[in-house]
């Protein structure tokens, strides 16, 4: 048996090069799939050795014994024919694998096959390493001449078949480094192509899901109007009557649930704005207005990134987190929760109405209005510093006075007290806690909202829903609102159950719904409400009630018949070129408007809120740091002087404990009005 070779390399330069797998020289696919005569196919060959000269190969029923003239060119014959069965079968593989994901498998197959060759080579070098020390220790124990050239022959032939596979090592070592120096260029390249491709496509979902939330708004507003200028243009008063006779609205409803079912009955037409009731669409004094700005500087278009920022924020409480103004609009939490006095009106006229059910209609939809300036407000109001105040005098005009101050900062909590010459007042303590959870913001006002009638003693209690930001990581932002209200009248005892639908988009329904049933404290139901958050609130009075068959659920459903429903509320226009204002409202253009007289912590007194609103947003983002750091040293000061530390007292505003929700709260104890008209303000603190 001569030295091995396969065909196309010699024994040498084998493992370096592309042998074939075949010992009778077939390399390509046609010739695995048909063997000749003397050919045996190695990669699936059984590799066995009788003695020191004798070789066996078997496979699909043949055997080959092969004798080599000695043990070394025995071992020599193993040696290549371990290594051309493991890239016969690394062939084998590569040709029955095509696309990017068989020659990923190829390339980890050959990897693999090369770390077979180096663990075999590695074997080998050990056994005859191993042969060699025991033919060296003979060597020395020697005492026969005669014997002595017979053991250093044998020690010369160890250390001949110990170089060569130490040298097919050391060349399977050099051929798994290539390789693998070249594949990790390519997966580098392909690695960075891939992040091209992940950049590009983010790029490309965000342009899709603006174009899908435009289509979206589009799809929703435009029909609809269009439907229903169409409908009343070409319809006369009569058709109108009979309409309303004809249409028939059908809400699905269970005993533990304010929805329900409703019929019209038929009646003669009423006009939909009549006396002093809750049939009474909600106005606003246009003259008052034309003295206070109707416009604010422009929002700069500056582009940022929010999920560069938001990406750390996942779980935090978001008012603990420092934000650049990029993300708020030009005013204060103080001024945002004034802001739910904009439709005053509906509790003007709830304080002239005689019946506790009508007030509680009008005071249900005052409690949804609030809600009106939220659907395209997506921008963050300024967390205000411990002990700001904000007032807001429209005594003159609207008849009331509104004081808000910050009681609290971890967690930020904020007490708002509201006083009318026409018959109300209004008080309550918001602690607002939000999390971010990656896809969406959650903000829950906690707190109770109080509202009392000052003739008739109808005291009024009620809570927020909660407020989702959507869209937060791709996409456009908007908000939704979703939960239940129970309004209580604790005189009384009737109950008003409000629940705001949250969106889908495979409901049916009207985007942003809202329904509601009005009903004494012995349960029966008087009046339904129903609208939308963002656009009116109607009230029918129900004239007769009745039970229909169980349901699927097993539950029976109550149907009620009304009258013609009755508008309570209906959204005020925003202003001409308000989207680059904010989407500010009439009311909250003004807010932010400086005026003479007030308290030196009002929220009209802020620089780096002034400095937004002037579209100087550089020096804005640097007064916003500098006043938050001053907070911070107040508080470590005020912490390290104090002996008996009990935390920050308001200035306004004291602890009691509420006699109808037992709960303590924060509420105006007076002094801040007479203040203003001696103009004395040297009890409050330089915040600013």
């Amino acid at each position: 048996m001569s030295e091995p070779h396969v065909p196309g390399c010699s024994y040498e330069s084998y493992s370096a090069c592309s042998a074939r797998s075949w010992m009778g020289g077939s390399s390509t696919q046609a010739e695995m799939a048909h063997t000749c005569r003397g050919t045996i196919n190695l990669a699936t060959a059984h590799i066995d050795t009788e003695d020191a000269c004798n070789i066996v190969l078997s496979s699909g029923g043949r055997t080959y014994h092969l004798k080599a003239s000695t043990e070394v060119e025995r071992q020599r014959w193993v040696t290549a024919l371990e290594l051309a069965k493991a890239k016969a079968i690394r062939m084998m593989n590569d040709q029955s694998g095509n696309g990017v994901g068989d020659e990923i498998q190829g390339t980890l197959k050959t990897l693999v096959s090369k770390l077979d060759d180096l663990s075999t080579c590695n074997d080998l070098i050990a056994k005859h390493g191993a042969a060699l020390q025991r033919s060296l220790s003979e060597l020395e124990g020697l005492r026969v001449p005669v014997d002595g050239g017979e053991k250093i022959k044998a020690v010369n032939e160890r250390a001949t078949l110990f170089r060569i596979t130490s040298n097919a090592m050391i060349n399977a070592c050099r051929d798994f480094l290539d390789l693998a120096e070249t594949h990790s260029r390519r997966w580098q390249r392909a690695l960075q192509y891939e992040r091209e491709q992940r950049s590009h496509l983010e790029q490309t979902i965000e342009q899709l899901a603006k174009q899908h939330n435009s289509l979206e708004r589009a799809w929703r507003e435009a029909p609809a109007h269009t439907a229903k200028a169409a409908s009343r243009k070409g319809r006369g008063p009569k058709e109108e009557a009979s309409d309303e006779d004809e249409d028939t609205e059908f809400f699905d409803a269970m005993e533990d649930s304010p929805a329900f079912i409703t019929v019209r009955a038929s009646e003669a037409p009423q006009h939909r704005s009549g006396g002093p009731g809750p049939s009474e669409a909600s106005g606003r004094d246009q003259g008052a207005l034309r003295t206070r700005r109707s416009h604010i500087t422009q929002k700069p278009n500056y582009s940022l990134n929010l999920w560069s920022i938001m990406k750390n924020c996942i779980g935090k409480e978001l008012s603990k987190i420092p934000m650049p103004v990029n993300f708020n609009e030009p005013l204060s939490m103080l001024q945002r929760l004034t802001e739910d006095l904009e439709y005053h009106e509906l509790l003007d006229r709830a304080a002239r109405c005689d019946s506790s059910l009508e007030q509680m209609c009008l005071v249900a939809a005052f409690s949804v209005s609030s809600y009106s300036t939220t659907v395209h407000r997506t921008a963050k109001p300024f967390n205000p510093l411990l002990g700001e105040t904000y007032e807001l005098d429209r005594s003159e005009e609207h008849g009331y006075r509104s004081l808000c101050e910050q009681v609290s900062h971890h967690p930020p909590a904020a007490a708002h007290h509201v006083i009318s010459q026409r018959g109300w007042t209004l008080w309550q303590e918001i602690t607002i806690a939000s999390k971010f959870r990656g896809k969406y913001l959650s903000i829950m006002p906690l707190g109770a909202i109080h509202l009392h009638f000052h003739s008739s003693g109808n005291h009024y209690v009620w809570r927020k829903v909660t407020s989702t930001v959507h869209n937060i990581i791709v996409g456009k932002l908007w908000i939704d609102q979703s939960g239940d209200i129970e309004i209580v009248n604790h005189k009384t005892k009737e109950v008003c159950q409000l629940k705001f639908s949250p969106y889908s988009y495979f409901s049916r329904d009207v985007p942003r719904k809202v329904t509601g049933v009005v009903a004494q404290g012995d349960g029966q139901a008087h009046y339904i409400l129903s609208g939308t958050w963002d656009e009116k609130i109607e009230s029918a009075k129900i004239v007769q009630s009745s039970r229909r068959g169980s349901s699927t659920e097993g539950k029976q459903k109550t149907v009620y018949q009304t009258l013609s429903p009755k508008l309570l509320w209906k959204k005020y226009p925003l202003p001409e070129n308000a989207e680059n204002m904010y989407f500010f409202s009439s009311l909250a253009l003004t807010l932010n408007e400086a005026e003479e007289g007030v308290g030196a912590t009002d929220s009209r007194l802020r620089p780096d809120q002034r400095l937004m609103e002037e579209g100087r947003w550089d020096e804005a983002n640097s007064e916003k740091q500098r006043l938050e750091e001053k907070q911070r040293a107040v508080r470590r000061r005020r912490e390290a002087e104090a002996t008996d530390f009990e935390g920050y007292q308001p200035l306004w505003f004291h602890q009691r404990r509420d006699s109808i929700t037992g709960e303590t709260n924060f509420v105006y104890k007076g002094g801040y009005w007479e203040a203003k008209e001696r103009q004395d303000w040297s009890m409050c603190t330089e915040i600013f």
